[in-house]
């Protein structure tokens, strides 16, 4: 039980990683690929906030205008 305990106790420092470049290229494409949903969920986010924001303040900041205008084409 005791060499259980002592094994989880060990530190590891890496130093250095030897990948191929080409293999690292396509680790970092995974990385770009798995990284968009979450910036898709992020500007959903970032939008509902700022909805949010210009609903409540939207007229104090001086935007009011700019919705009854219309179309300015």
């Amino acid at each position: 039980m005791n060499d259980v305990k002592n094994q989880d106790a060990e530190r590891v420092v890496v130093t250095d990683i030897r990948m191929p470049f080409w293999s690292m290229v396509l680790f970092m494409v995974k990385m770009v690929f798995a990284s968009i949903p979450a910036l898709i969920i992020f500007s959903a986010v970032i939008s509902l906030i700022m909805t949010l924001l210009m609903t409540l303040f939207g007229t104090m900041w001086g935007f009011h205008s700019v919705f009854q205008e219309g179309p300015s084409f």
